[in-house]
């Protein structure tokens, strides 16, 4: 009896057991195409055909894009240093495929099956961390080895004491010092084995020895799975899509972008160069181009502070010298027998003619403002004239008919 129960119990477990084993071998063998990288990053770049590789994508980024160093930043995570992309096409050319810098045509990416953290070769000194894109058809083993070179203006390098910041783009060192730094470090050989997904990466550097560096502890980043494309830092979590891809079988209808453009046709690092970002940039050279923005504001205060005092000048130094004509018009017949003889007397209308002159010269030198008061100071200068000339004409008749009548 004892052993019939057992039996059924045992059978009972089998047949849930089994229920429940083709379920997770379908979720295992779900997978995606290359279709969906050809779909997805089609809104920000190019698609072109090329004879060794394939098809290619160019972003359509501004010049001076650089893969692994503009508009990102390292976090670490289970699989080592991961790389946070904030373009939204991130989570797929940063973590599949290999890039290549074309000379004219700037970074190009080739598409591949297998994620990783970020496809880049290390390097370390005493003072320094760098990495550099690997390029196609390149493994992680033979990233280690002496023989493999990048170019030295691949790499991107920072001091150790800022590797691990999310201002780390704040901090990169100049191009121009990569041959004499490249020459004093080493190749960072620290792998990582995911044996969920059957992947070999280069972690990068140490975390003890950067946190060391750096003064401060570095926290790891969980890595959750998305179901959409794209990625998203949030609370030390990391939720990425990250897909596993299967490369296409000759049963299979071949995947491939909507739009194949012709390399003649996409636009050279040049042009892009001369037009505006059509996507978002937090590097350097954008920070360092808002710092003088923000002073020319206080410049231009500065150079209309003298324009403001101009005015009061002009105002105040016409009204000075206002009286001293009037005066001088207005008693002319006390300072004619001290200053002239009468021989010069017709010399009057001059007089009251070259003030008149001496005041517009000076107002149409300075400004135009106080041509406004020309016609007040020619009411003052023609008013007494008036009374000048009519008692000159008045005063010699009278006394000849007193003259006449003595005589």
């Amino acid at each position: 009896m004892k052993t019939s129960i057992n039996t059924i119990i045992v059978f009972f477990i089998i047949c849930v057991a089994s229920s429940f084993l083709p379920q997770k071998t379908a979720a295992q063998q779900v997978s995606v195409d290359f279709q969906v990288f050809y779909d997805e990053l089609s809104p920000y770049g190019s698609w072109i055909e090329n004879p060794a590789y394939g098809y290619v994508w160019i972003p359509d980024v501004e010049a001076g894009f650089t893969p692994y160093a503009t508009n990102g930043y390292w976090v670490f995570t289970e699989d080592g240093w991961t790389w946070v992309s904030d373009y939204p096409w991130g989570w797929a050319p940063f973590h599949y495929g290999r890039w290549y810098t074309d000379p004219m045509y700037g970074p190009m990416w080739i598409p591949d099956n297998v994620w990783g953290p970020g496809w880049v070769s290390w390097r370390q000194s005493e003072d320094y961390y760098g990495w550099a894109p690997m390029g196609p058809g390149i493994s992680i083993s033979m990233s280690y080895g002496n023989g493999y070179n990048e170019h030295f203006n691949d790499y991107t390098f920072v001091r150790g004491s800022y590797f691990g910041r999310r201002d780390m783009h704040n901090y990169y060192v100049s191009t121009t010092n990569n041959v004499t730094i490249i020459n004093n470090t080493t190749v960072i050989n620290n792998s990582h084995i995911n044996a969920v997904r059957n992947s070999t990466y280069n972690a990068g550097p140490d975390r003890t020895e950067v946190e060391k560096r750096g003064g401060k502890k570095i926290s790891q980043v969980a890595i959750i799975e998305s179901n959409k494309p794209g990625e998203n830092l949030s609370k030390d979590q990391l939720k990425i899509y990250r897909p596993q891809l299967k490369n296409n079988t000759a049963t299979e209808v071949k995947s491939a972008p909507a739009k194949v453009q012709n390399l003649k046709d996409v636009k050279t690092s040049e042009q892009r160069s001369k037009e505006v970002p059509t996507q978002k940039l937090n590097q350097p050279s954008q920070q360092r181009i808002e710092q003088p923005a923000k002073q020319q504001p206080k410049q231009q205060q500065r150079n209309v502070q003298p324009a403001r005092q101009q005015p009061v000048q002009q105002r105040t130094q016409p009204a000075r010298q206002q009286p001293v004509p009037q005066k001088r018009i207005n008693q002319p017949a006390k300072q004619q027998p001290m200053q002239r003889p009468a021989q010069q007397q017709p010399t009057q209308q001059q007089r009251s003619v070259q003030p008149q002159q001496q005041r517009q010269l000076p107002q149409q030198q300075r400004n135009v403002q106080p041509v406004k008061q020309q016609p007040a100071q020619q009411q003052r200068n023609v008013q007494p004239t008036q009374p000048t000339q009519q008692p000159q004409q008045t005063k010699p008749a009278e006394n000849t008919k007193e003259e006449k009548r003595g005589r």
